[in-house]
């Protein structure tokens, strides 16, 4: 039976953190995303930093998890008999099923293009959609896009490939 691999889905949890510390940097977008936030430098300052992160990653666990129900088809599989199968019948067909296809579309390239089509059906309309009642701009629509569009590739791609 598929179960979750911990470390893989706790490692991919970290993919937000780590891509958004660079992303939000003013090494990368930084500057510009404090200018479409009209954000200063002292608006920075103060935060409980020990909150946001604890939360963010708490978040971007739930992510993962999801993630992993969205790349790997095989706990569709199992999800068909309810998650574990009861009974002789729902056992053999999923034992011949996961025999047959439990290694089919297990890699980082097929986890990489599931992270980009949620990105792009999902993540986007919700952005532009609380960007649009926010009179919010392009720039700022692309800049988060951006991050979660290159976060949840990397993030199917790993847990895809490892999982």
């Amino acid at each position: 039976m598929l179960q979750i691999n911990w470390i893989v889905t706790g490692l991919a949890a970290l993919i937000p953190m780590i891509i958004g510390g660079l992303w939000y940097s003013k090494l990368l977008f930084g500057h510009t995303w404090m200018r479409t936030n009209r954000f200063r430098e002292e608006d920075m300052r103060g935060a409980n930093m020990g909150l946001i992160f604890g939360l963010t990653l708490l978040f971007s666990m739930m992510i993962s998890l999801t993630m992993n129900g969205i790349v790997i088809h095989q706990f569709t599989l199992a999800s068909i008999v309810g998650g574990q199968a009861t009974n002789e019948t729902d056992k053999a067909w999923l034992e011949s099923s996961m025999a047959a296809y439990g290694q089919n579309f297990r890699t980082f390239r097929h986890g990489l293009l599931h992270g980009a089509i949620v990105s792009v059906f999902f993540i986007l309309p919700v952005i532009a959609i609380l960007a649009l009642f926010e009179r919010r701009g392009w720039k700022y629509i692309m800049i988060h896009f951006g991050y979660w569009f290159v976060t949840l590739a990397l993030m199917g791609g790993v847990i895809c490939q490892w999982t």
